[in-house]
């Protein structure tokens, strides 16, 4: 089971699709925000990948714009198929990237749009290769360079199996098709990007500026906590600033003011976050609102936007906490 942040104060969740194993296994594979059943999934079939068939492109066809796809015709392939419809120049996505996406998803029979993200303007976020989503993106999306669109017929075999997914109206029978555009991918060694920006006040922490990946280094002075928040860059990114209802992929790190003993970290745990600034602590989603994406952020949080009196694993009643926080992504 993944270890969940001491962040979020309600277990956070975006909109993306998620597998189910086989009838027989009675098991269900979980959004990536979601805590896993207790079931173990069944195996994800793994077989070969062909080009098609998949359905025509009518409309939309470029990147980045909602696709119109026609219904499909004849049979679909037992196989996962997988067709480029334009080939991006960014890297090729490997096992345990957390990939950004947009895409459509239909029924192939019927043509009927099930779910997208191109109407709510929200990307979708997941590690891919990881048993996370649907066994057609674990496999169907490994190797593929970012800034791609592509054009998946997923059969039940690597979607919902026998069971379908009866409150979407998917069938144990349905071949799934989606177009997806594969906007960026991070990993555990991702970080802030942009201009470095002078630590001069002598009463705030210290934050090291480093682009390596690895954890940043925090050091706090021998000074009383401020008792009102503080939020500052440290690295300046260049992306658009954050708003208060976004969801995040972040990595971060925390300490307490009093001895400095970190109770948290992305870095240590070897996985990035992602969740919504309306799902943690106040101290977090005002920090982080009005900050661009890119950065890397320094946070003072005083107990009142943080735990106050209830006591946290590793963080004690009424302290006051400090994060570098590095914003990916908005999702």
């Amino acid at each position: 089971m993944r270890r969940r942040s001491v962040l979020l104060a309600v277990p956070a969740g975006l909109l993306t699709l998620a597998g189910c194993g086989d009838e027989k296994s009675g098991s269900e594979k979980t959004k990536p925000s979601q805590e896993p059943t207790n079931q173990s999934p069944s195996p994800a079939p793994s077989g070969k990948i062909v080009s098609g068939p998949v359905p025509p492109i009518t409309a939309g066809k470029k990147f980045g714009e909602k696709p119109k796809v026609a219904k499909g015709t004849g049979k679909p392939s037992t196989d996962l198929a997988v067709k480029t419809i334009s080939q991006g120049d960014g890297r090729k996505t490997v096992k345990g990237d957390w990939l950004q996406i947009n895409y459509l998803a239909q029924i192939w029979d019927t043509g009927k749009v099930i779910d997208n993200t191109f109407d709510k303007k929200k990307t979708a976020a997941f590690p891919i290769g990881k048993g996370q989503v649907l066994p057609g993106w674990d496999q169907g999306l490994l190797g593929r360079n970012l800034g791609s669109r592509l054009e998946l017929a997923v059969p039940p075999a690597y979607a919902y199996g026998k069971q379908g997914q009866p409150q979407a109206g998917i069938k144990g029978t349905d071949t799934l098709v989606f177009v997806i555009d594969l906007v960026g991918a991070y990993n555990a060694k991702s970080s802030a990007k942009g201009r470095k920006v002078e630590q001069t006040d002598a009463d705030l922490p210290k934050v090291s500026a480093n682009t390596d990946g690895k954890a940043p280094s925090i050091t706090i002075p021998k000074k009383s906590a401020p008792k009102k928040l503080v939020s500052e860059y440290v690295i300046e990114g260049d992306g658009k600033e954050v708003k208060k209802t976004d969801a995040l992929l972040v990595q971060y790190k925390g300490v307490l003011w009093d001895g400095g003993k970190e109770f948290d970290s992305t870095y240590k745990r070897g996985e990035l976050a992602q969740f919504s600034l309306q799902q943690v602590v106040k101290g977090w989603s005002q920090g982080l609102t009005g900050k661009k994406v890119g950065s890397r952020v320094l946070i003072v949080v005083p107990p009142d936007l943080g735990y106050g009196k209830a006591a946290q694993k590793g963080i004690p009643a009424n302290s006051t906490l400090v994060f570098s926080v590095d914003i990916l992504a908005v999702l």
